[in-house]
């Protein structure tokens, strides 16, 4: 009788299922070493496939890819069962967890290359991964960072930033030619960003392997600081973020967490962007969907709230602590869109926050620029930007700009070449040989003016070819704007009382003529110090004023920040001797004194020479 309700009691049970599978909690966990994997072995990744919960993945050891990670490095290749059979080795699937037996031994972290009909992954051994915290501080020389990037453009665009940028999507890499086993494309989520910034700097993620993606973000991510609760945030499975910009538009680079001590965390099971140290605020993440493709499956989440910082950025991994903060800088941003009377007819404030790096925030400060007119429904082809912005920095005078751009012939619209100049700023900052900007907060206003402003200097008179010194002269000057009548200024030039006999010249000129000489003496200084590098942006002339300036026959030296006009030429030669050859001068044969400026509200263009003859 026993035995009869015994058998009953096992049908019973094999009816109803063995139950569920618990997801793997923070904490000390067994390791089975790289040694110990055989072929055919069994085991359980844990991954998020909707929502916040990880879900168990059957996983079957196909055996040791020896060296395939490096010299002494093996990947564990395996096979995929489960939801995985379907949504292939997916974007953000980057470190899940992989368990044979409850031992932990590593992380999903490659993927076969494109179009494979099977869920093979390449798993990275937990003994790498956990190699991350024992490294020093050092910046690996191979940092794939967006200076490295190798594509030329095929069309000559202001700035080395902006190039870049272009540079990527006009290059024939892409789609690129995958090898057999490849990271996990790191899914980039922008939330709050319009398509066409997906278009335009797409390719420049992918050159970095990372797949730029439209995604969501929760309203706490616009806090920086870690969110209550971050003591249970991010258990092994659970999806996680690094965050790059926070606030009204994010971007932020989705995985899986591998790893949690209960204070250190860490996921990928590859790099993000191999920076080495970094200091990037690390979030908790929610997943909609994983999109099943044969080409380019992908998580698609919103981050949520920030609950640490990232600190290590290496190969086998990233790493991060829970309840640390990583400092961003705050980005105000103010759109207004004027009628043809000059009247503000619509304006919206942006707040963010971004992330701090050398390399990236010129980048990101880039990106988000672009960003905050490119969506808005007052854009069109012939509105001129007007831009004007504060950056403040700790310890250092603060840096003022102002620029204007109109649509032109280039092949790049008006608000990609703002954002370039925008970049580029920063990209100066961030580069000096010396010392590393501290940036406190950025400040910008943008003027959308409801026509293309563009005036060329045409032609201009003067009532006296013959002057004395300290004396003044009526001056006219004839601007073309684009489709537009003349335009014709009057004014005076006053005659300094110390200017030597001979022939000058009276130069109307843009701000480019004006700002060229000094821009090659900052190039020729590899030491520039910040302090100098804040001066030399903050004397750059505005492209909306037309510059007066008196022109003499004798050389200038331009040294950093510092210009000398007028030196004799025996002692300019003395002082360029004496310069090593890595603070040179630069020297112009002529001297440029700058005498008014004439505000207009358009992008002033070109150049015209009055010739002078003083008694």
């Amino acid at each position: 009788m026993i035995t009869r309700y015994a058998a009953l009691l096992l049908v019973a049970v094999a009816a109803l299922g063995s139950p569920d599978p618990v997801p793997p909690k923070a904490g000390p966990v067994e390791i089975l070493k790289t040694s110990e994997i055989r072929p055919g072995m069994k085991g359980t990744a844990w991954t998020v496939f909707q929502g916040g919960r990880p879900e168990p993945v059957p996983v079957e050891i196909i055996g040791l890819w020896k060296n395939a990670w490096g010299p002494r490095q093996d990947v564990i290749l395996a096979k995929l069962g489960g939801k995985a059979e379907r949504t292939n080795v997916a974007g953000g699937m980057s470190g899940s967890p992989v368990y044979v037996d409850g031992k932990l031994i590593g992380a999903i972290a490659l993927r076969m290359s494109i179009f494979s009909p099977d869920a093979i992954c390449g798993i990275t051994p937990i003994e790498l991964m956990l190699e991350v915290n024992d490294f020093d501080f050092s910046i690996p020389d191979d940092a794939r960072t967006p200076d490295k990037a190798q594509a030329r453009a095929a069309v000559e665009v202001p700035g080395e930033l902006l190039a870049r940028a272009v540079a990527a999507g006009a290059s024939p890499e892409l789609p690129r030619r995958n090898p057999l086993m490849v990271p996990i494309e790191t899914p980039l989520t922008f939330s709050g960003f319009h398509p066409s910034v997906l278009r335009e700097f797409g390719p420049l993620f992918e050159q970095l392997g990372l797949t730029a993606v439209q995604g969501g973000a929760s309203g706490a991510l616009a806090d920086p600081t870690p969110a209550p609760g971050w003591e249970r945030a991010l258990q092994p499975g659970d999806a996680v973020a690094g965050v790059l910009v926070s606030g009204d538009m994010s971007i932020s680079g989705l995985g899986t967490v591998t790893y949690n001590d209960g204070k250190r965390v860490l996921a990928f099971g590859h790099s993000f962007f191999n920076l080495g140290p970094v200091d990037m605020p690390m979030s908790r993440a929610e997943v909609l969907m994983v999109l099943s493709s044969a080409y380019q499956p992908n998580k698609f989440a919103n981050a949520t709230e920030i609950v640490g910082a990232l600190r290590q950025d290496r190969r086998s991994a990233i790493l991060g602590l829970l309840g640390e903060r990583a400092p961003m800088i705050p980005v105000n941003v103010k759109v207004r869109a004027f009628d043809r009377q000059g009247a503000v007819r619509k304006e919206k404030d942006l707040r963010f926050h971004v992330f701090i790096q050398q390399k990236w925030t010129p980048y990101l400060m880039m990106v988000t620029l672009f960003n905050s007119i490119a969506g808005l429904n007052e854009f069109a082809e012939e509105v001129t930007y007007r831009l004007s912005g504060e950056v403040e920095l700790d310890g250092q005078q603060s840096l003022s700009l102002a620029t204007m751009q109109a649509a032109s012939e280039l092949p790049v619209p008006a608000p990609m070449l703002l954002a370039g100049w925008w970049g580029e700023k920063f990209n100066r900052l961030f580069l000096n040989a010396i010392k590393t900007p501290r940036l406190k907060r950025v400040n910008a206003t943008i003027d959308l003016l409801p026509e293309r402003r563009v005036a060329t200097i045409e032609t201009a008179w003067a009532a006296l070819t013959e002057v004395a010194p300290g004396s003044e002269v009526p001056v006219k000057v004839f601007l073309q704007p684009y489709r537009g009548e003349r335009i014709e200024r009057d004014f005076t030039v006053r005659i300094p009382a110390g200017l030597p006999q001979g022939t000058h010249k009276i130069l109307l000129s843009d701000a480019e003529t004006l700002n060229r000489m000094q821009s090659a003496a900052a190039m020729a200084s590899r030491f520039m110090d910040l302090p100098e590098t804040v001066s030399l942006l903050n004397q750059e002339r505005s492209n909306n004023k037309l510059y007066v300036s008196l022109v003499q026959a004798r050389p200038t030296l331009f040294y950093e920040d510092k210009s000398m006009p007028s030196l004799p030429a025996s002692v300019a030669n003395v002082m360029q001797t004496g310069r090593t050859g890595n603070r040179r001068f630069v020297a112009w044969g002529e001297s440029v004194q700058e005498q008014m400026s004439i505000p207009f509200d358009q992008v002033i263009t070109g150049s015209y020479a009055l010739a002078i003859k003083v008694r």
